[in-house]
């Protein structure tokens, strides 16, 4: 039987490429549909991919494990009377209550922030912000380093005049040169450079406001000690508290245990907020999940009226060739190869269609990434669920007409002008 259907099969697909190539006009616009369609599925989900690859790259770098305190700056000098009343703001005291009173802390930092108002050398982009952390810091946010080292005990213990710098940060000041070794003054205190920073995915809110890599980082003593912000009248002793939980600890239970404590010492005053990265994890991905849905839901319109199109111009198609269906009936053919050779038509042109649209896909990724700024990814299930979808829809939409076709009467068919 595989000896005989073989031949057969390949006769219809040659005769159906034939029928398709005498009428290419149409069946280039026929298959335009399906081309936007799959290369608008492609693009969508590689539109998603990106995105979503970017927010797990940033909130990975916020830490799983991590706990982020940020402090409220008061709007004015009356809002910050307000607050005083009741709350003293986030400060040194809290950092030792929390120490003492959560166990699933495994490290913390403290952190302080400054805008200067002078770098030298000058900077060639914006003007690097200036944060005070103690050494935990770096094991928080698992900071890498292109060259030197982080800052240690000993530099927090003896107030060191030395610094970290994010990339950003060095290339803006020093250029594309090694920096490590090298001083530059903050305001009126010089620092000697001792380590900088791999580049950091930087997003969101609160501190991951901030660009990580525009930032210089000194000891806390160390800004404690050498540097005031003028400008700073308005913030709380401490800009923000970091905190790395043990492993195992549940970063939600935590985070109320935290929470509740600092309601506690701030006696409910709303002057501080509690960001969890592992629910942001959570919530960015069922957020791409309906991104995800919808994008493809959108392009999947292309699809259907791709395939209608197909339907169309395949019922076209089978009014236009009734009297060589009469003939081939009357030599012998069976309504089955008549339904054959039309529905391989239509699936010919939706294969044709996918694998243009395949590559439209492609080009439509690669330009929104380089007109956007906005990273793409082309993932093979992508293009696998565009392309099988493209030829679902040319038989779906193929079986009608090829069905339509194989029903007509052969004698009224020879009769067909």
């Amino acid at each position: 039987m595989a000896d005989l259907w073989l031949p057969r099969l390949w006769g219809d697909v040659r005769l159906a490429v034939q029928n398709l190539w005498n009428q290419k006009t149409r069946t280039v616009l026929t298959a335009l549909g399906i081309i936007f369609g799959v290369g608008a599925v492609v693009g969508m989900l590689a539109i998603g991919a990106g995105a979503r690859e970017e927010s797990l790259r940033f909130i990975e770098q916020l830490g799983v494990r991590n706990l982020l305190i940020d402090s409220h700056p008061a709007g004015s000098d009356q809002e910050l009377q307000q607050r005083r009343r009741s709350s003293p703001g986030l400060s040194e005291r809290d950092v030792r209550i929390l120490r003492a009173n959560v166990d699933a802390i495994e490290q913390l930092s403290p952190r302080k922030a400054l805008h200067p108002t002078q770098l030298f050398p000058r900077p060639s982009g914006v003007m690097p912000e200036l944060y005070g952390v103690e050494p935990s810091f770096a094991q928080i946010h698992d900071w890498k380093f292109q060259e030197g080292s982080a800052l240690d005990e000993e530099s927090e213990a003896q107030s060191a005049a030395v610094c970290v710098l994010g990339e950003g940060a060095k290339v803006s000041v020093f250029g594309y040169t090694p920096a490590v070794g090298k001083y530059l003054k903050v305001n009126d205190t010089w620092l000697r450079v001792s380590g900088v920073l791999r580049t950091i995915v930087s997003s969101g809110s609160g501190m991951a406001a901030v660009d990580p890599n525009q930032l210089i980082y000194t000891p806390l003593s160390t800004f404690q000690f050498r540097f005031f912000d003028v400008g700073g009248n308005l913030k709380d002793e401490l800009d923000g508290v970091d905190i790395r939980l043990k492993e195992g600890a549940d970063s939600s239970t935590s985070a109320r245990v935290v929470t509740a404590i600092l309601n506690s010492t701030h006696h409910n005053t709303p002057d501080f907020s509690v960001v969890i990265p592992a629910e942001l994890l959570a919530e960015q991905q069922r957020s791409q999940t309906i991104f995800t849905y919808v994008m493809v839901a959108i392009a999947g319109i292309s699809l259907l009226v791709g395939g209608i199109g197909i339907m169309n111009i395949v019922l076209a198609t089978v009014l236009e060739r009734t009297r060589e269906i009469g003939v081939r009936r009357a030599t012998g053919a069976r309504r089955s190869d008549i339904v054959r050779q039309f529905l391989l038509e239509s699936v010919l042109i939706s294969i044709s269609g996918g694998v243009a649209g395949v590559a439209f896909g492609y080009f439509l990724s690669w330009l929104i990434a380089t007109t956007a700024d906005w990273k793409t990814i082309v993932t093979f299930t992508s293009i696998a669920i565009a392309f099988g979808v493209s030829v679902a829809v040319g038989v779906v939409f193929g079986i009608y007409p090829a069905r339509k076709a194989a029903n007509i009467d052969p004698i009224e068919a020879l009769r067909y002008e």
